[in-house]
């Protein structure tokens, strides 16, 4: 008996003991940091708080750092927002997908001469944040959105996505929301393009605002006269 009760008291402080191991241990995380849910961010800076640790995003958005298990990253790039991010236990891979602050100067930082957007990508940028566009010349506001933002796909009146595999079903139609009001297929086939003043396509993360009603993504259209507000 008296064995028995002497192993149970070692077994007990073995648990007890294993987590204040894992507190202060140094892991490495790697991942990727992006905008709009698949452009990279170039020299995106990631702070390890804790382990005083700083590096920068590659040419394809990829980065690695040493980080304490229980450490608090901190990602920042001029024209973005920045995110904190806490390390959940043994997560060794952060997606970040940063979101741009609105205004031109903001749009500057991030696509300038030196910003944080590649070249190749630039176009992409520029079209989805373009309020210098007169929308007045599409017929429609269905013309408007054709072949000015990728991964946009128009079927009579129906919008989908890039990345959702029920096409065909209006299950996978896009949200709509106009003036900040989620509004139905006929309001928004309705909008006069010579009202627009911005036309915003939001995927994955970024859509995430309007909960579950825009899983299959959100089209946004801003009017001059903001008349849905």
């Amino acid at each position: 008996m008296k064995r028995k009760r002497i192993y149970s008291v070692m077994l007990l402080s073995y648990f007890v003991l294993i987590p204040s191991g894992i507190i202060g241990q140094e892991i490495q995380i790697n991942g990727q940091v992006t905008t709009f849910d698949s452009i990279p961010l170039v020299g995106a800076s990631i702070e390890a708080r804790e382990a005083e640790n700083t590096v920068f995003t590659d040419s394809l958005g990829y980065f690695s750092i040493e980080s304490m298990a229980d450490d608090k990253l901190i990602i920042k790039a001029k024209g973005f927002m920045s995110e904190r991010i806490k390390i959940q236990g043994e997560q060794d891979y952060l997606n970040v997908n940063m979101k741009l602050k609105e205004g031109e100067r903001n749009l500057e930082l991030a696509i300038g001469p030196d910003g944080h957007i590649r070249d190749a990508d630039k176009q992409k940028v520029s079209t989805i944040n373009d309020r210098t566009v007169d929308f007045s010349m599409y017929s429609t506001i269905y013309d408007a959105l054709r072949g000015r933002v990728a991964g946009v796909n128009i079927v009579g009146d129906i919008v989908y996505i890039r990345g959702q595999t029920t096409i065909g079903s209006g299950d996978a139609e896009a949200l709509f929301v106009v003036d900040g009001i989620i509004v139905s297929k006929d309001v928004f086939s309705a909008t006069p393009t010579s009202d627009i003043q911005n036309i915003r396509v939001l995927k994955g993360s970024s859509a995430s605002i309007y909960g579950s009603r825009g899983g299959n993504g959100v089209i946004e259209v801003d009017t001059k006269r903001g008349k849905y507000k």
